[in-house]
C-alpha cells in the first residue's frame, strides 16, 4: 500500500484518537487496557456521530435521482458504496468477500485553491475475503486529489485525466476506485442503468478477487422513499438504497491460488452528514437472504441509555418490498466470541412472527474482525430456521 505524509495529514484530525487507542492495546497493563477497549467502543460515535454543521443535510420527501445517485455526493459529510457477497468454490467450500469504498469531507466547503494537489476529499476502502477457518482484511487510504469537478450524469472527467486522481467515483457508467482496487461498471439500460453489469478487482499481497456483477432485479429503497431515520425523531438520517439480488462470477486468490467462485452479493449505498446520534455506540446490520428468494434488510442502533432503533425491510426481486413492523422484531444475542480487536456478538437470535420467521444467525467465521483504523466486526453468517439461507453482518462500537 503506497501511504504518503499528506495523506494521513490530511485524516489526523479525524482518527487519532482511534489509532491512540489501538496503539495503547500493544502493550500496557490491564487498566490501560480497559481505557482503550472503552475508548474503541466509542470509536464508531465519534466518527459518525460528528456534528454536521456545514454540510449537506439529509431531508426527507427528497427523492432520489437514478442514475445520477449512483456518483459521489461532495456536498455530505460521508458516503459508502459497500459490497458484500456470499460465494461457494467449485468444491462447495462457502466464503464471504466484502469491499467499501467511502469518502469523508474534512471540511464543508472544497478549497480556494486552484491546485490540482487542493481536496477536502478523503477516500477509504476496505476489503476483506472470509473463510470458516481464515480472514484477511486490508485498508487504503488515499487523498481526492488531481480529480476534475463532477458532472451529474456524464464522466466527470476529461479524457485522459480520471487516471491521474488517487482515488475517486465518478461516471457514468460508474467508476470507483482507489489505486488498483477498482469498481468499473459497464453501459447498460434497464433498472440498474450506469450500475450493472459491472467488475471488482481488488489485489494484496495475502489475497485478491476478480469478479463479474449483474441484477436484473430493481432497485431497493430504504426507509421512506430512501430517506433512512437513524434514531426515532429523524433528527439522524441518511439517503440509503440497496441492490440485494446481485449475481456473482468470478475467481479469488486465497493461500497463493486462484480459486473459481459463485454466488451472490449486496451492495449498499448510503449518504448523511451524521449517521449517529451523540447517545448511540455503533450498529448492528444484517443483509439475510432467504431461500425463497426474499431478501431482509434489518439494523439496530445501540442507544446509551434507552432500548435499540430497529429499522428493516423485506424485499423481493421483482422490486417489491415492505417495512418491517418495529414493535414486532425481538433480537437477541445467542454467543459471544473474544477477537483482537474486541469481544463481537456473533450469533443471534431474530424473531418476527409477522414476517412468520424465527432465525438463528451464525458467523461462518467468529474471528472476522476487522482490525482497521476503526475496529469492527464484518462477516458472512448462515440462516437457519423457518427459513434457511446465507447473508452478511456487520456489528460497530463494541
Amino acid at each position: 500500500m503506497r501511504l504518503i505524509t499528506m495523506r494521513w495529514r490530511a485524516v489526523a484530525p479525524l482518527l487519532a484518537g482511534l489509532l491512540l487507542s489501538g496503539a495503547v492495546l500493544s502493550g500496557c497493563d490491564k487498566a490501560h487496557q480497559d481505557q482503550a477497549q472503552q475508548q474503541d467502543s466509542r470509536a464508531m460515535s465519534r466518527v459518525m456521530g460528528t456534528a454536521s454543521e456545514g454540510y449537506a443535510k439529509v431531508e426527507p420527501d427528497a427523492a432520489l435521482q437514478f442514475p445520477d445517485d449512483h456518483l459521489s455526493h461532495p456536498g455530505f459529510r460521508q458516503e459508502w458504496w459497500y459490497l458484500t457477497a456470499n460465494l461457494t468454490t467449485q468444491s462447495g467450500e462457502p466464503l464471504g468477500l466484502q469491499w467499501t469504498q467511502f469518502r469523508i469531507a474534512l471540511s464543508p466547503n472544497e478549497p480556494e485553491s486552484s491546485s490540482p494537489w487542493a481536496t477536502n476529499q478523503l477516500y477509504m476502502a476496505h476489503s476483506a475475503l472470509s473463510f470458516q477457518n481464515s480472514h484477511q482484511s486490508a485498508e487504503r487510504w488515499a487523498r481526492g486529489a488531481l480529480a476534475a469537478p463532477q458532472a451529474q450524469g456524464k464522466a466527470a472527467h476529461p479524457q485522459g485525466t480520471q487516471d491521474k486522481a488517487q482515488a475517486g467515483a465518478v461516471g457514468l457508467p460508474l467508476r470507483v476506485w482507489l489505486d488498483n482496487w477498482r469498481w468499473q461498471s459497464r453501459a447498460a439500460s434497464g433498472p440498474n442503468s450506469g450500475l450493472f453489469p459491472a467488475s471488482l478487482q481488488v489485489s494484496e499481497e495475502d489475497f485478491a478477487f476478480e469478479l463479474q456483477l449483474d441484477s436484473q432485479a430493481e432497485l431497493q429503497i430504504q426507509g421512506d422513499k430512501g430517506f433512512s431515520r437513524k434514531n426515532a425523531a429523524g433528527t439522524v438520517a441518511s439517503y440509503y438504497y440497496s441492490q440485494p439480488f446481485i449475481r456473482v462470477e468470478g475467481r479469488v486468490r486465497h493461500k497463493e491460488q486462484w480459486l473459481q467462485v459463485s454466488g451472490n452479493a449486496w451492495l449498499d449505498r448510503e449518504w448523511s452528514s451524521e449517521f449517529l446520534s451523540r447517545g448511540q455506540q455503533g450498529w448492528d446490520w444484517f443483509a439475510l437472504r432467504l431461500d425463497d428468494g426474499s431478501a431482509l434488510m434489518l439494523f439496530q442502533l445501540r442507544e446509551q441509555e434507552n432500548k435499540a432503533f430497529f429499522s428493516g425491510k423485506r424485499m423481493y426481486p421483482d422490486g417489491s418490498g415492505h417495512p418491517l413492523a418495529l414493535d414486532d422484531i425481538s433480537l437477541s444475542v445467542k454467543n459471544w466470541q473474544q477477537t483482537a480487536s474486541g469481544r463481537y456478538p456473533v450469533a443471534w437470535q431474530l424473531e418476527l412472527p409477522g414476517e412468520s420467521l424465527s432465525l438463528t444467525l451464525e458467523a461462518l467465521n467468529p474471528n472476522a474482525a476487522m482490525n482497521l483504523s476503526i475496529p469492527y466486526w464484518e462477516g458472512p453468517i448462515t440462516i437457519k430456521g423457518t427459513q434457511t439461507g446465507m447473508g452478511y453482518m456487520e456489528l460497530t462500537g463494541y
